[in-house]
């Protein structure tokens, strides 16, 4: 995705083993690039350098964010010290790996991934029966245009699973409004069914990440003998923050239903992720069952 567009452009492309905050601050300030792709985590990591100064992204004009589900308040900030434009996107391995974005220029809409590339489709399907929803309908989000795969290499029922009639079923929840702009909800497999209601991790996510003491969130059901499932929030504060789970809560109850507020808070120094950046839910939530099994044990 990169490499092809610098070739095209004849850009100069800046490339880093991995992501270390301070690397990479290091080498923005040495290079001053115009351009940078990247996860939530790394443009929250970068805000957190105690040692950023307010010219340090100014060469910045065009950042993308992709992977992960990107918190407003990441964007506005990020926006404001830079003085440049993060639009968020989307895409997936499996599609080459990208179907969506925000206009960069023109209009564009804060929360939603935008619209679908050129020569991309893109509906809003009911999990169950595949039928196209209407605009504001929560279902699961289809795509289908040149990028996306023939299939998965020897694995024929995953395939088949995957693709239908050209389509590919994400496994993400979306919406799409009237003007054809699309917004992620969750993984369908990351939705919480708690006492019969459906919470989407990602709401209650971006109210964590307006509370002034955290640096970042993660929410996820774990399993509970009444509810199905419960809420739980993992916290990580931010350096020389104070926050407690009473405090939390109480932020919650005021912006979100009764039901979808945590009901669990854990406190941690960072995070599980990949190297570039994407937050491991499924990490945690393996930790959970192991201490589960620990306890009956």
């Amino acid at each position: 995705m990169l490499l092809n567009q610098a070739v095209y452009l004849a850009g100069k492309l800046v490339l880093v083993p991995r992501f270390d905050a301070a690397q990479v601050l290091q080498t923005i300030r040495r290079t001053r690039p115009t351009v940078f792709p990247g996860a939530p985590t790394m443009y929250i990591a970068l805000l957190q350098r105690q040692d950023l100064k307010p010219d340090d992204l100014s060469s910045i004009a065009i950042c993308i964010s992709g992977a992960a589900p990107l918190p407003l308040e990441v964007q506005e900030r990020f926006e404001s010290l830079s003085g440049g434009r993060l639009i968020e996107g989307y895409g997936l391995t499996e599609a080459s790996p990208v179907t969506h974005a925000n206009n960069i220029w023109e209009t564009r809409k804060i929360g939603t991934i935008g619209i679908p590339f050129p020569d991309t489709e893109a509906r809003v399907v009911d999990p169950d029966t595949l039928e196209e929803l209407p605009p504001g309908s929560a279902g699961e989000l289809a795509v289908k245009g040149p990028q996306i795969m023939k299939g998965y290499w020897n694995r024929p029922a995953e395939t088949a699973q995957a693709l239908r009639d050209g389509w590919l079923l994400t496994g993400d929840m979306a919406t799409m409004d009237e003007d054809g702009f699309f917004t992620i909800l969750d993984r369908r497999k990351d939705l919480i069914i708690a006492g019969g209601y459906n919470i989407y991790p990602r709401e209650v996510e971006e109210v964590l990440y307006e509370h002034p003491a955290v640096a970042e969130a993660v929410v996820a059901g774990v399993v509970d003998p009444y509810r199905g499932e419960t809420v739980k929030a993992y916290i990580v504060l931010r350096k020389d923050a104070d926050a407690s789970q009473e405090e939390l809560t109480r932020w919650c109850r005021e912006r979100l239903a009764a039901y979808k507020v945590p009901r669990l808070y854990e406190f941690r120094d960072a995070l599980p992720k990949t190297l570039v950046g994407k937050v491991l839910r499924r990490k945690l939530l393996e930790e959970e069952a192991e201490r589960s099994r620990e306890e009956e044990e």
